[in-house]
């Protein structure tokens, strides 16, 4: 690569590793090159790193890691691993060069900056002011949050802890929902009701208040499984079950007034990009009106709502290509 400075970025996770080399020239989209590794087949990240990097002459710059896990100063605990990445004693193994930890949710927000159409399905038009603040909301098993904000030369992305926020009901069944939840939770929070996780407890909610009926045999195969919100989305998006179909649209409820929530805390002219395991299967959902709606219904500041673009990330690289922007910004820097 002659004189040209390496950084290495990975996006880490409990099934798989993905490490790639970027150059500034390369930029973060176009990796020198790349390798996938199953991460329970190692003990550590630090074997993964030696076995990508066993026979090569590169020599690297820095290295930033998107991780599935919440990081605390240079340590995180990998969710679903035995792996402890400590980012201290990485730099130790690799020569010394600064090394940066980013949870999942803050390597797909470095991403947003570099992401092009083909990454992107688009929910709602609107006028997107170029410099203007991000919004990023990721439903998954959890629910993530964060901004980006622009510094007068660059994004930078701001990691929030919004999805503990109190749960606010907008309608008279988020009322009754919020019921519900209240004697089985000391604090009912977004990711409660909108996430993986959520939409067993709003499927709960419609099945025990008796909105809906259960199916003998649909209660019979939950029963049999340990994770029901595949189930119970599949059978919403079959469109074969009504009580399903009733749980999806009330998951698309709370996500829409909490993506316009969002945007009205920070002002995010410059949108809001959708994220997580859930949205790309639910985009022609995400395009109908029980998300768009509630995502505009903001009273006297509906009008700001109308205006902002709406966008799912859908380009399953964009923590790697955010990790590599996170490390090519920073030597720049």
């Amino acid at each position: 690569m002659g004189n040209e400075d390496l950084h290495l970025a990975a996006d880490i996770g409990g099934t798989k590793t993905v490490l790639a080399l970027f150059t500034a020239r390369s930029g973060p989209h176009n990796p020198i090159s790349e390798s996938r590794f199953a991460s329970k087949d190692y003990n550590s990240l630090a074997q993964i790193i030696f076995d990508y990097l066993d026979g090569s002459e590169w020599s690297i710059q820095s290295a930033t890691f998107g991780v599935a896990g919440p990081v605390h100063g240079h340590k995180v605990q990998v969710t679903n691993l035995p792996w402890l990445v400590d980012a201290r004693k990485l730099s130790d193994e690799l020569n010394g060069i600064p090394i940066f930890l980013l949870n999942d949710l803050e390597a797909i927000a470095n991403s947003i900056p570099t992401l092009v159409a083909d990454d992107l399905a688009s929910i709602k038009p609107g006028k997107r002011n170029s410099k203007g603040p991000v919004a990023v909301i990721a439903p998954g098993t959890g629910l993530g949050e964060a901004y980006l904000f622009w510094d007068g030369r660059h994004y930078r992305p701001i990691p929030s802890e919004g999805g503990h926020t109190d749960f606010a009901p907008a309608t008279s069944l988020e009322l009754e929902l919020l019921a519900y939840l209240q004697p089985r939770y000391d604090h009912v929070s977004y990711e409660r009701v909108c996430s993986g996780l959520g939409i067993q407890n709003l499927y709960a909610f419609l099945r025990d208040t008796k909105k809906y009926g259960e199916p003998d045999w649909l209660r019979d195969e939950l029963g049999e499984t340990k994770d029901l919100t595949p189930v119970i989305f599949n059978y919403a998006l079959e469109e074969r079950v009504e009580i399903c179909q009733a749980t999806l649209g009330l998951f698309l409820s709370i996500l829409g007034s909490e993506a316009g929530n969002l945007v009205l805390q920070v002002m995010a002219t410059g949108g809001v990009y959708l994220a997580g395991g859930i949205p790309p299967r639910i985009i022609p959902q995400l395009r109908g009106r029980r998300f768009l709606d509630a995502f505009t219904r903001k009273g006297r500041l509906s009008n700001v709502l109308m205006n902002v673009p709406i966008d799912v990330i859908t380009n399953p690289k964009a923590a790697l290509f955010g990790a590599a922007n996170h490390a090519l910004l920073n030597a720049a820097d």
